[in-house]
């Protein structure tokens, strides 16, 4: 999927003038996301002329149902929006993403009556890293992803693109200052568990029933200083691999959020 706030070589004409806030949306996964959980911010649908595709047709349809302005156009021109990346066919105009603020956290913790499940990424660099930790994130049922405005990916093109729609469809907060929301969050009754390859607790014993938050740090270096601290427990995901002449030293962030997630998702089904 691409976003793109400008797309040099399109032509499209003046209805296709977008403001400084506006983007396009490139693949049918992407595309059909935004009409399902966004609409109201899906400005037009640019579909394949002549294209036979059966998903297509049903984009098209919940566009129309929705309100959405709809057209079919040469291949040309969606290459020309698409900006050289796969598009399949399908664009969209789309003003804007809908974001949360770190003040609508306390509600949606609060709703969760008393099974709130928070990630918190620390740092996360790698697009394709974060998009998969909200696919997984989407997936588990999670009540909220957090991740620090600063020394972060944003939720980018790829981001969405590699999240299959999670980006969409989960809440995801940018928060300024990552030490005090976890601050907040503790207020709130979250018990804040830290992934760390050198904790001694094990990640499978300990109760992930409650209100919790799972934090994970960066590619590179974990979880930062501040971020550790204001943890209530350090854990790790036991790994036996490790002591093999092939060393293995850390998973990847985005199958360590899916293992810590999914243990929840175990304890609270059992």
């Amino acid at each position: 999927m691409a976003t793109l706030s400008g797309a040099p070589g399109c032509r499209l004409g003046h209805n296709t003038r977008m403001s400084k806030q506006s983007q396009w949306v490139a693949g049918i996964n992407a595309v059909a996301s935004a009409i399902e959980h966004d609409a109201e911010h899906v400005r037009e649908v640019l579909l394949e002329a002549g294209a036979k595709n059966p998903r297509l047709s049903d984009i098209e349809g919940n566009a129309r149902r929705a309100g959405i302005d709809v057209r079919r156009v040469a291949q040309q021109a969606l290459d020309g929006v698409a900006g050289g990346l796969r598009h399949q066919g399908a664009v969209a105009r789309y003003a804007a993403a809908k974001t949360w603020d770190e003040h609508e956290l306390p509600q949606l913790v609060e709703a969760a009556e008393g099974r709130a499940l928070v990630l918190v990424l620390d740092g996360v660099q790698d697009p394709h890293n974060l998009g998969a930790c909200l696919r997984s994130a989407a997936a588990a049922g999670a009540t909220a992803v957090v991740i620090p405005k600063d020394k972060a990916v944003p939720v980018n093109a790829t981001v969405r693109k590699t999240s299959a729609g999670a980006a969409d469809s989960i809440p995801v907060i940018r928060a300024t200052n990552l030490a005090r929301c976890l601050r907040d969050l503790q207020q709130l009754g979250v018990w804040i568990y830290g992934l760390a390859g050198d904790a001694q607790a094990s990640l499978y014993g300990i109760d992930l029933r409650g209100n919790v938050a799972l934090v994970l740090g960066g590619e590179a270096d974990g979880l930062r200083r501040l971020t550790r601290e204001q943890c209530d427990q350090l854990v790790m995901i036991p790994m036996p691999g490790t002591a093999t002449e092939q060393r293995v030293e850390s998973l990847n962030v985005s199958v360590a959020t899916g293992v810590a997630l999914f243990e929840a998702v175990r304890q609270r089904q059992a």
